[in-house]
Order: C-alpha cells, then sequence, then structure tokens
C-alpha cells in the first residue's frame, strides 16, 4: 500500500476502480512565472494532488499565491498511479530537467500490460514566444563571462577582428548557398553583438547592455519605416528607399556625405560607397585622375555602382571561379 497525500490504493481497488489522470504540466523558464494558459490553470484548481519535486521551482510561490496546495515530493511512477486510483487526478508540475525519472517509469508499467494505467496528458503551461531563445544566449554569455578565463579578460578591441571575420565567414555561407553553414554562422555573429554588449555592461562611465542595443535599433527601425508603423505609403522598393534616406538624412545631420562611411571597408566597396553616396546627394564630382591600377578599378566600381552592380560581390564571385579553374588544374595534375 503506497501513500501520495494522504491517498491509498489497495491492489484489489487498482484492479476495479476508475485509474483517474495523469498530467504533467510543463512550463518554459523564458517567460515569467505564474503567466500560466487557461487549461494549466483550470488543471491545477481541480486536481485532487498537487506535485512538485523542485521546491525551488519558480512557479511554486505564484502557485500557493494562488491558493493551491503544491507537495514538494518525488513519487516513483507507481506511487503515482495509486494515487490516481478512483478517479482523481494528479498534476505534477515538471522540473526544468522534465522529470525523465517519473516519465520512464510510466512508460515502463503502461509497456507492462500489467497495471491499469491513468490517462496520461502532457500539458504545456507555457509557450516561448518568438525569439525566446535570445535569452538562453544572453544568459549564457553572462556565466561565460563571469567564469570563463579567456572571455572574462576580453574588450571591445580585442574582439574586433572577431567581428570582421565572422562577418566575411558568413558571406561565404551565403555564397556557398549551405543552409546548415549559413545558420551557424549567422549564429556566431550574433554572439558578437551579445558579447560586446555583455562587456558594455561593464564600463564605469557609459554603460550599456544588450537591452539597450535591441531598443535602440527597434526605435531606428520604427522610425525608418513609417510606411509601416506611421501613416505614409511606399508602393515601391524605391518608395521605401525614399523614406529610409530622408529619414536617415534627418537623424544624422551629416554635413558632409562621407560621413558615416567606413573607410577599413574592403576597397572596391569603399569605392562603390562613396560612389552612390554622391549619385545620391545629385552631386556631379569627377573622378579624381592619375596612373595606376588603382584610379582605373576607382572608375570600375564607380561605374558598376551606377548600373546597380555590388563590384565587391561581383569581383568575389569571379575570384571564386578562378578558385575552381585552379582546383580542376591541379585535379588534372596540369
Amino acid at each position: 500500500m503506497r501513500y501520495v497525500r494522504g491517498v491509498n490504493a489497495t491492489t484489489a481497488d487498482a484492479t476495479t476502480a476508475d485509474p483517474g489522470r495523469i498530467v504533467l504540466l510543463t512550463t518554459s523558464h523564458r517567460v515569467a512565472p505564474g503567466l500560466l494558459s487557461w487549461p494549466a490553470w483550470q488543471a491545477l484548481r481541480t486536481a485532487d494532488h498537487v506535485l512538485c519535486a523542485d521546491g525551488a521551482h519558480p512557479q511554486l510561490p505564484y502557485l500557493r499565491e494562488a491558493g493551491i496546495r503544491v507537495d514538494e515530493a518525488a513519487p516513483t511512477a507507481e506511487e503515482l498511479v495509486d494515487a490516481c486510483v478512483g478517479g482523481r487526478t494528479a498534476v505534477v508540475v515538471a522540473t526544468g530537467e522534465g522529470d525523465p525519472a517519473l516519465t520512464d517509469g510510466l512508460s515502463r508499467l503502461a509497456g507492462s500490460g500489467r497495471v491499469r494505467m491513468p490517462e496520461l496528458e502532457l500539458l504545456p503551461a507555457s509557450y516561448d514566444l518568438p525569439g525566446a531563445r535570445l535569452l538562453d544566449l544572453v544568459q549564457v554569455m553572462d556565466r561565460i563571462r563571469l567564469e570563463c578565463p579567456w572571455s572574462s579578460q576580453r574588450t571591445h578591441e580585442g574582439l574586433a577582428k572577431y567581428a570582421i571575420e565572422e562577418a566575411y565567414e558568413l558571406v561565404e555561407a551565403i555564397e556557398d548557398g549551405d543552409r546548415d553553414e549559413l545558420r551557424e554562422e549567422l549564429g556566431d555573429v550574433l554572439l558578437q553583438v551579445v558579447f560586446h554588449a555583455r562587456i558594455a555592461e561593464e564600463d564605469p562611465d557609459a554603460p550599456f547592455s544588450v537591452d539597450d542595443v535591441a531598443g535602440t535599433i527597434v526605435a531606428k527601425l520604427i522610425h525608418r519605416h513609417p510606411h509601416v508603423f506611421g501613416d505614409e505609403t511606399a508602393a515601391t522598393p524605391e518608395d521605401v528607399r525614399e523614406h529610409w534616406l530622408r529619414t536617415k538624412a534627418a537623424e544624422k545631420q551629416r554635413s558632409s556625405v562621407t560621413e558615416g562611411v567606413p573607410l577599413g571597408q574592403p576597397g572596391l566597396a569603399l569605392a562603390a560607397k562613396l560612389a552612390s553616396r554622391v549619385r545620391q546627394a545629385g552631386l556631379q564630382v569627377p573622378l579624381p585622375s592619375g596612373e595606376g591600377i588603382g584610379y582605373e578599378l576607382l572608375a570600375m566600381a564607380s561605374r558598376a555602382e551606377a548600373e546597380g552592380t555590388d563590384p565587391e560581390a561581383a569581383l568575389r564571385a569571379a575570384a571564386r571561379a578562378y578558385r575552381d579553374a585552379i582546383r580542376e588544374v591541379e585535379g588534372s595534375g596540369g
């Protein structure tokens, strides 16, 4: 004879009585405790037993505040089945690990064919919203920053080269068309953002967090998309670009169209960006004349930009074709 919260059942009872119901209630740690679905609250309020093996489970204070008695217990599968005999319902608030010992035990009992099993139900009480796993990334990064001897010593300056490397690897994954590689490289780029934001929290004079970073870009996107979040309209991509440039110009109040153009970017991309700024501003600026391949490349980059071609991407595509040709010759032994 076994007991759970004062209820017991004999073997004879178990063969004739209603076997009852077991509900495994799962919650997401990425959702604030206490924010549960209506079916979850109904199951909790109508249950004969509510059990949780983890006395520190974040949901417990909120359940008790709502008047629900929760027993801190970790019954075996047999004990839980016995507790439901007679048509009773037991709700198990799953721990973060998911109570594998209990679920495995219930599976073995059900598969044995020797036990009249209660109705088994898995009831998600809270769901992750899109983007919820980003919270995991922030938590993992926080712990790494605190506990990892290498990561705890990194600075913005020391990490800068990795941001460039990861950006190039992302471009390569896009060019290769490898979806698995693309997903991984996007994660590596995202890591750089979260890592820098975590370092920024420690600045003694002007600290900011990843939430500040996200808040800044959200505000910027909303402001620069009045055709989505405001009263303006945009029927074509060109209209959208006009909105974007006009809003950006009003924000920046630049004294030169060259402001904000990073000089450290690859040469062809730099030349195309400058040519784009000149064209968009309606300026008439002749290309500088000079001898050498540099001036020739500048003229070609300017022409490509005017024709709607990214010269950097075009050269990369040609270089990849050249690489393939090299490998073909190497493979043929020629």
